[in-house]
């Protein structure tokens, strides 16, 4: 018996399939050993990709065991081209005109789209719109080459109305009609366009390399050992390749995971979402039957456990008509021997885990435990790279990098920032965030700049700057001690130096704009830029960068905000593949990736419906029943190929199943296959199993611990005793309410001299609209005018003022419509209050001395508005957020207009007489729609004795705080800590020692 008799012993065509569950490659790879023996290297194998190319060599290398072994030609026929064997052997593509590359391509496309799609039906399409339809139109094309369409006859037939298809047109709606007249266009001009370019569509060359293959094997066929391996045939061109390999003297195709057990009669029903649709589809292209189908023989060996788990995959997915008769099934299965239902849910566990964050987790313990058997793999399938990436991070807290098939996103690179960043300033070169991104890069040139901190501290903090110059103003302005910051002014003349010469760009053509945009990339960094092209992620943004100027010359552009738009998506959908420095037996894959992979343990996640299967995309082109009319297929078919990948890997011995309730905060129902697997469980009175200890663990590792070692102690509540000396001897009102709820704020604040910093961009309705807000009050009491001109006045004043803080005109556009009505309440407020003519008293200082053990001590007080009557003095405090209530006020939480009530009764406001009765402690919200007040007095209290009452609790405090003994605690009224929040609760660690507790201060909290 000859070495090949085991594989082609019986005359063509020669069809196999390796069952789901069985590790695809190395079976392939021992049939193939042990049927070749010697003859190995004369084989050609065929893959439907590059990286299982790759696992197939290395499946061969495992046979070897420690031998040599000359392996055979492995190529991936999906990327045939003239450059790789065996095809150029046989001189394919010597005529054929080279491919045009995927950029290349696409803008292409959209320069088709802006000249034939503008103007038509009043629409207009800009470059970044065209460059977005350019995909979906690269996709139409992709299909018609695939499927090998001529679409031209159809198209015109439903344009003009000609034909089999002249009803359709009118009954669609206007938007499809234009969609259609315009690929009418478009399949006449791109064949034209590819013409004057000397260049082939990268679609359709690839359907033309395999179509010359079939003819020449066909009318020569290979003499050596020919496989077809993993492909399931679902473009024609590809299926007619099977046949001539299944026909070939010495040729096999070795299908994955074709059902050979389902019945007849269901199998005549399986429509094209079903997990074997296409593989049927191919089959019944060539007439070939399931009987005409082996089991490779090296996936023969007895797998009971296996066996099962097919058996119930397929019963779970069988098509939708076939589950009429689910109950007669059933029992038809749990009558076999060996029961097949619960053997196959043998290895199969599901877990339900409530969000992102959890799922991760879950994943990466499922991961990590795999490590802990020596030579196990793990292996994560999931479409959605977002969880992906959260695996990857959870992973490297054991410092474990996964082999992710997607790659890291360029943009997540130290170089994809800063290109980033560049952008983003070069469009507002003044945005302080991005600014501090990029003077904080490692790799920028202004880094290590003695000046940066200054910049930030005096420039780029609080509300936006308006411009560069406010920024520059800002700069060359003295600060109070007369001093300008020259280290600061230096970074930021240098940086100017660089940007503005950007900001005179005519951007115009795409090619030239780039190229300006990689150059003042390079001037901002160090080494001269080429810093920014070192390592992978460099590397791969280079090439990135260098072939968009190289493909997209001539192609024009309407401004900056179009070149930033095209190259941000660029550096979105770039991916970085770090290669050799990620563990070999933790892999992330896709889908389609992990048909041909083997893993240990294999964890299938991002299993809900919109995510696996994906939701179909949107065609901003083709409605559904356009392309029926074309011959295109139907989104069912890509259901159909995910719902086979989720087969082949549900089907393993050790399979995870892991979903979750909620995906990016939004609620999500379980994929359609698991609801199927579910169902059928139900009906057999089983469940799938579940294990509870992974999701256990997940929620223990990110929770705090349930009993503290004795050497793990979180923070206590602060409670710093400094010297008497140095204790604050004067305090406005203001702080005395800090003083009251967080003494921990007045020890960092005016003991440590801790002053807290403005975010930078800090929004205009924070405290910067308040202040400018009460400086038009200030003005408009002073001039003293009512009525209408009063309205037209204080809405000049508040305009003047809400300007001088900087806001931008769109700010500008948000506050100016409210000020209207914002003026002509308070006006309406200020009529009625000066009916009693009252002198008016507009911030005046008042200070108090008091005697203490420790020495004199200072108040002082800032009244917004003091008014003197006849009758007594009334305090006003204006406020544009909500006031306090009078019950708080009376609590002592807020004794600012309590403590001015003091101040003015013992005579600490010159020119009011302290004899003057108090008469009314009042808040007025000042908001657009009302000027409203509140009384800081409860109904039947005093105002006098509130204020006698506040200033002897200030006196008892100040006593208290005279020991040296006297801890300024942090929070001791935290009821107000989400209402107020502290601007030194950071360094309090409030959330450590808040959530753990505090027994160590618990007892002095009290006492306060």
């Amino acid at each position: 018996m000859s070495a090949t008799s085991d594989l082609f012993d019986r005359s063509g065509p020669r069809w196999f399939t390796i069952p789901s569950g069985r590790c695809f490659l190395n079976d392939l790879a021992r049939g193939i050993c042990e049927s070749l023996g010697d003859r190995l290297s004369t084989a050609q194998i065929l893959t439907p990709t590059r990286r299982g190319a790759r696992a197939m060599a290395r499946s061969f290398s495992q046979q070897a065991r420690d031998g040599a072994l000359l392996l055979p030609q492995i190529r991936a026929i999906g990327d045939l081209d003239e450059g790789e064997p065996p095809f150029d052997l046989e001189a394919l593509a010597l005529d054929l005109p080279p491919a045009l590359s995927p950029l290349r391509r696409r803008f292409e496309l959209a320069r088709l789209i802006t000249t034939e799609y503008d103007g038509l039906d009043g629409r207009e399409v800009s470059a970044k719109l065209a460059l977005e339809l350019a995909d979906s139109l690269a996709g139409f094309f992709d299909s018609l080459a695939l499927e090998e369409i001529d679409a031209a006859d159809r198209l015109e037939s439903l344009v003009t109305g000609y034909g089999e298809d002249q009803y359709t047109l009118e009954t669609w709606a206007q938007h499809w009609q234009v969609s259609a007249k315009f690929l009418n266009v478009a399949v006449q001009a791109w064949p034209k366009r590819l013409a004057e370019l000397g260049l082939m569509d990268p679609s359709q060359r690839q359907v033309t390399l395999i179509r010359r293959l079939v003819d020449q094997w066909t009318d020569h066929p290979p003499q050596t050992p020919l496989i077809l391996a993993g492909t399931t045939g679902s473009a024609p061109s590809m299926a007619d390749l099977m046949q001539v390999v299944a026909n070939a003297p010495l040729g096999a195709v070795v299908l994955p995971g074709l059902d050979l057990s389902l019945a007849d009669d269901v199998w005549a029903q399986i429509e094209e979402s079903h997990p074997q649709g296409t593989m049927k589809r191919a089959l019944d292209r060539h007439g070939v039957t399931r009987e005409q189908v082996r089991t490779w023989p090296a996936a023969m060996e007895a797998d009971r456990k296996g066996d099962a788990r097919r058996r119930l995959l397929n019963e779970a997915l069988r098509p939708a008509e076939a589950t009429k008769d689910w109950l007669a099934q059933i029992a038809v299965l749990k009558a076999e021997e060996g029961d097949t239902l619960n053997e196959g849910l043998k290895g199969l566990t599901e877990i339900h885990t409530a969000r992102d964050e959890e799922a991760a987790s879950v994943i990466a313990l499922l991961m990590r435990e795999t490590l802990e058997t020596p030579g196990q793999v793990a292996a994560l399938i999931t479409p959605d790279l977002s969880l992906s990436r959260r695996v990857a991070a959870r992973l490297s807290r054991w410092g474990l990098q996964p082999d992710s098939s997607a790659g890291e996103p360029l943009a997540n690179s130290q170089t994809g920032r800063f290109l980033l960043d560049v952008l983003a300033l070069m469009e507002t070169p003044h945005d302080p965030v991005r600014l501090l991104s990029l003077f904080n890069h490692p790799r920028c040139r202004f880094a290590d700049h003695f000046g940066r901190y200054g910049l930030e501290k005096g420039a780029l903090r609080g509300a936006t700057p308006v411009s560069i110059d406010s920024i520059t103003h800002i700069l060359v302005t003295p600060n109070h001690e007369g001093r300008v910051n020259e280290a600061a002014i230096d970074l930021w003349e240098q940086y100017l130096a660089l940007m503005e010469p950007a900001q005179g760009y005519v951007f115009d053509d795409l090619n030239r704009s780039v190229g300006r945009i990689v150059a003042l990339a390079e001037s901002l960094a160090v080494e001269d830029g080429q810093i920014l092209w070192s390592g992978a992620p460099g590397l791969q943004a280079s090439e990135m960068l260098a072939e968009l100027m190289r493909e997209s010359a001539g192609f024009t552009i309407s401004g900056l905000r179009e070149v930033s738009d095209i190259l941000t998506h660029q550096i979105a959908r770039c991916k970085v593949r770090t290669g050799g420095n990620t563990h070999p037996r933790l892999l992330i894959l896709g889908a389609i990736e992990a048909r041909l992979v083997k893993a240990d343990r294999l964890i299938l996640a991002g299993l809900e419906e919109g995510v696996w299967p994906q939701a179909p995309e949107l065609d901003p082109f083709l409605s559904r029943p356009m392309r029926q009319k074309l011959g295109l297929p139907t989104p069912e078919r890509r259901t159909g190929l995910s719902a086979h990948d989720f087969v082949q890997a549900a089907a393993a011995p050790e399979v995870f199943l892991v979903t979750r309730h909620r995906r990016e905060g939004e609620p999500q129902v379980a994929s359609r296959w698991l609801w199927r697997l579910q169902t059928l469980c139900d009906g057999a009175g089983l469940k799938i199993p579940t294990d509870g200890r992974y999701l256990d663990w997940a929620r223990a590792m990110d929770a705090g611990l349930a009993e503290k070692p004795a050497t793990l102690k979180p923070a206590v509540r602060p409670a710093p005793k400094p010297p008497i000396e140095v204790r604050p001897k004067s305090m406005p009102v203001t702080q005395v309410e800090v003083f009251v709820r967080d003494p921990y704020a007045i020890y960092a604040r005016r003991i440590l001299d801790l002053k807290p910093m403005d975010r930078p961009n800090e929004p205009v309705e924070a405290r910067q609209r308040g202040t400018a807000i009460h400086q038009s009050l200030e003005r408009f009491a002073e001039a003293g005018v009512l009525g209408e001109e009063g309205v037209r006045r204080l809405t000049d004043m508040l305009e003047e003022e809400l300007t001088e803080t900087h806001l931008s005109p769109a700010q500008m556009a948000l506050q100016r419509p409210l000020l209207a009505g914002m003026a002509r309440e308070f006006v309406a407020f200020e009529t009625e209050r000066r009916k009693d003519r009252p002198r008016l008293v507009i911030e005046q200082q008042g200070e108090l001395k008091l005697g203490t053990s420790r020495g004199a001590f200072s108040l002082t007080a800032k009244a917004d508005r003091i008014e003197v009557r006849e009758t007594g003095v009334d305090i006003l405090d204006f406020k544009t957020g909500q006031p306090p209530s009078a019950k708080a006020v009376a609590a002592g939480f807020y004794p600012q207009l309590t403590l001015t009530a003091a101040i003015l009764r013992h005579g600490g406001f010159a020119g009011i007489e302290a004899e003057k009765p108090v008469g009314e402690l009042l808040y007025v919200q000042v908001t657009p729609d009302k000027t409203a007040t509140r009384n800081a007095v409860q109904k039947g209290e005093i105002a006098t004795d509130l204020a006698e009452k506040a200033l002897a609790g200030l006196r008892q405090r100040l006593e208290a705080y005279a020991d040296p003994d006297k801890p300024y605690l942090s929070w001791t009224a935290p009821q107000f800590q989400k209402v107020r929040g502290g601007d030194y609760d950071h360094l309090a660690r409030l959330y450590e020692w808040s959530v753990l507790g505090d027994e160590e201060t618990s007892e002095e909290e009290v006492s306060e």
